[in-house]
């Protein structure tokens, strides 16, 4: 106990601190969001003679001068300014979008120091609930505001994102240092799966409206197809948690802690107390919240300024700057030859995106009154469908090299000049049915 700061005492006592908790049940996100932490130099603030100061002091320097990415946080003020004078909308899009960077590094920080008192299981499904929550702030925000196909977009550019860009970066920059990389297959095998499934719940909606012709026959059954995935696709995800962190808890453990780099900060003991990291993680959610509601109030804004589509600015560009930390530490631990974490990151993203986040989506739209269903229009859905695929190729063998990167990345810039160049307006993707449902209800006025 002599080695243990008092800033870190907040009852009186550190329980949960064994070695087990400490050593053991980091997941592939907690290892990632390490790469970009720096360690505290805590000298000043512990000559602090005012106990309560010193606690509060060593709370800043460990949440907010604790990241690499500590020099994004004036833009969460900033953009709070831009709203409150009504500088340009584009400026609060682009000063918020930046802002949601360093937060949701934070937020895994958080997770993961909160899990050092809670265990490794309760400190994963708090992993599990929090690893998206800008996403799914953003789209739960987006449809109070009527803007389902933003939903859509934004969810579905995240799954690209991480199977395609961030992996394909991995497996890139891996293969430039080590001339093959091999990774335990049994993880991916079991996430791509679970893709499968979800693209099979995304398909049948889509399927079916081409198949029953007229829009005004099909619709509904559409949205109670996708309401029964949907609740499908959540049962799927909580028996995954199940395997993920009862069952093969030990196949989903990164084991990162003997690297001795100076780049990787790896704590043996939590550096702030429970209920302080239980306020920051509060606090920061209801930032988050505030700067989602930026984002998705300015969007259309930034886009007749940018010259960019919706589509683009929502599939492309949220999901690269809001999860540039989490990407940028897969690619890290890419290059060190830790491609177990890397693949932990971008595949298990990508399924918690699929299976909780479109899901949840589509239920709180049915509980709020909105039409949400799972027909994502052919565009999106046949990306998805493809990425799934290439992706599974890619990872069938158990090696890599940067040629599968290089693959995955250039899919990726194509399926972006695809929607760089797809000017749809919002609410008007279904008007695209292969020329199906124009000759049905040509016919029907005929």
């Amino acid at each position: 106990m002599a080695s243990i700061e008092p800033w870190l005492i907040e009852n009186g006592n550190i329980k949960g601190m064994s070695k087990e908790i400490t050593r053991h049940g980091r997941t592939a996100h907690n290892m990632s969001s390490s790469s970009l932490r720096k360690k505290s130099d805590m000298s000043l603030v512990s000559k602090v003679p005012i106990g309560l100061v010193r606690r509060v002091l060593a709370n800043l320097q460990e949440v907010i001068l604790g990241t690499k990415l500590s020099i994004l946080f004036p833009a969460i003020p900033w953009a709070i300014i831009a709203q409150f004078y009504g500088f340009g909308r584009s400026w609060i899009f682009a000063l918020s979008l930046l802002g949601l960077t360093p937060l949701a590094e934070r937020v895994s920080f958080l997770t993961e120091q909160i899990a050092y008192y809670t265990g490794p299981t309760v400190g994963g499904l708090l992993n599990a609930t929090c690893g998206n929550a800008t996403e799914l702030i953003i789209a739960i925000l987006a449809l109070t505001q009527h803007k389902v196909d933003v939903v859509k977009y934004s969810l579905l550019g995240s799954i690209l994102s991480n199977l395609l860009l961030v992996l394909g970066t991995s497996l890139f920059c891996g293969g430039l240092v080590t001339k093959e990389q091999t990774f335990d297959r049994k993880q991916a095998d079991v996430n791509s799966i679970l893709l499968l499934l979800a693209l099979l719940c995304h398909m049948l909606p889509l399927m079916f409206r081409y198949a029953g012709g007229s829009e005004a026959l099909t619709a509904k059954p559409t949205l109670e197809l996708s309401r029964v995935s949907s609740i499908v696709m959540l049962g799927v995800y909580f028996a995954y948690l199940v395997f993920q962190l009862w069952t093969h808890r030990k196949l989903f453990e990164a084991h990162g802690e003997e690297d001795d780099d100076d780049d990787l900060v790896v704590e043996e003991a939590p550096v702030i107390g429970f209920w302080s990291g239980f306020a920051w993680l509060v606090g920061m959610t209801l930032v988050i919240a505030l700067l989602s509601e930026y984002v998705v109030g300015t969007i259309e804004d930034a886009s007749s300024s940018w010259g960019l589509s919706v589509s683009f600015i929502s599939i492309i560009v949220l999901p690269i700057v809001g999860n540039a930390a989490e990407h940028a530490g897969a690619i890290i631990f890419a290059f060190k030859n830790k491609l177990d974490i890397s693949l932990g990151v971008a595949l298990g993203s990508a399924t918690q995106i699929s299976l909780f986040a479109v899901p949840s989506c589509v239920i709180t739209s049915w509980i709020i009154g909105e039409k949400m269903d799972l027909d994502f229009n052919l565009l999106e859905t046949g990306s998805f469908a493809l990425s799934i695929i290439v992706t599974a190729f890619t990872l069938q063998d158990g090696t890599s090299h940067y040629m599968k990167g290089l693959v995955l990345l250039l899919c990726y810039i194509v399926i972006g000049a695809c929607f760089f160049v797809y000017q749809t307006p919002l609410n008007q993707g279904n008007a695209i049915n292969l020329g199906v449902k124009a000759s049905t209800e040509g016919s029907f006025r005929a």
